[in-house]
């Protein structure tokens, strides 16, 4: 007998339920469900989940239980980030991992060992250097697949490449004041990125020392293409190391057994772009049969005119891949 285990990452892109929020979410269920019923995952990692407000309760993430409402996915464990005081959700950018499957355990790895940085450009200028913390924690869960294997799960959501405001540097939302202070922003929005690759990197790597083994999948919105840095940092290729003692150790990006013509999760400004990926461990590439990625409907938010209440779905595209567990 084989264990079937199909495994997913979706960016559900800022999904709320606010008042006067537009597109409604009702309009955006009725495009999104049948989403997440064709993914058909047995563990399924989303990000941009935000939480809602309920009179004198904890912050909760009522809009996502709504979308999962009379879906497979309603009966399935569920963890999910929660508030540094362990309280309650996040007002945005919750991270949320489903699983058929039993998660056995859940740990959520808040920013760590922030490097120091002064701003060049701040009005007025920084006397002295600053810890530079990205904002995003890591959601990991251990989800026991049958009575002898475990696998570990991490849902990431790496900055984006907007650039980080700096003091004084802005004459509104959208208008920078220098083209240096720009060029800073968007410097110190990748350094907060490579800071939760080389995290989440650095968790990986705990969990080899312990089992050379282990079953590891790294799911999410890496906001990087797979050659891009981050993404390097994160696979240790046997290429960048130099080391083949460490060649048990690298993580496999599942879309490369897509063809590259279709090889997209986003579009922008015409082009698609591979910024949501599954990376997983060699001791799973015997059980990998295939990766789908759902983008035929995808559009371009970043053209004109393209807003959300013309397009209510998410504007990235599900990655799903499936594997067969031998006996």
């Amino acid at each position: 007998m084989t264990t079937s285990v199909r495994i997913a990452t979706f960016n559900l892109e800022n999904f709320d339920d606010k008042p006067n929020t537009k597109p409604t979410i009702e309009e955006r269920i009725a495009l999104m469900r049948p989403q997440l019923l064709r993914i058909n995952a047995d563990i399924l990692c989303l990000q941009e989940v935000n939480g809602q407000e309920q009179s004198g309760q904890p912050r909760r993430l009522l809009a996502l239980e709504k979308l999962l409402a009379t879906t497979p996915y309603d009966a399935y464990h569920r963890v999910s980030t929660m508030t540094t005081d362990g309280t309650q959700v996040y007002d945005e950018r919750n991270l949320v991992i489903l699983s058929r499957f039993e998660i056995v355990s859940r740990q959520q790895h808040n920013p760590a060992d922030a490097p120091l940085y002064r701003m060049i450009t701040a009005v007025p200028a920084q006397s002295q250097a600053k810890e530079m913390l990205w904002e995003r924690p890591i959601l990991q869960a251990t989800i026991q697949l049958d009575a002898t294997r475990r696998m570990d799960i991490f849902n990431v959501h790496l900055k984006s490449k907007i650039p980080t405001d700096i003091p004084g540097q802005k004459l509104d939302d959208y208008t920078w004041k220098s083209c240096t202070a720009w060029a800073e922003g968007s410097f110190i929005s990748s350094m907060k990125r490579m800071g939760q690759a080389l995290q989440t990197r650095k968790l990986v790597d705990a969990l080899f020392d312990s089992n050379a083994n282990a079953l590891v999948v790294i799911c999410g919105d890496f906001n990087a293409e797979a050659d891009e840095v981050p993404l390097e940092a994160i696979r240790g290729d046997v290429e960048n190391t130099g080391n083949p003692k460490l060649a048990k150790r690298v993580l496999v990006p599942c879309e490369r057994t897509v063809p590259q013509s279709s090889r997209f999760s986003l579009i922008h400004q015409g082009r698609g772009t591979m910024l949501d990926h599954l990376l997983v461990s060699r001791s799973l590439l015997a059980s990998y049969r295939a990766t789908e990625i759902h983008n035929e409907l995808l559009h371009d938010e970043s053209v004109a005119f393209a807003t959300d209440e013309k397009f209510p779905e998410s504007d990235h595209a599900p990655v799903v891949a499936e594997f067969i567990l031998p006996d």
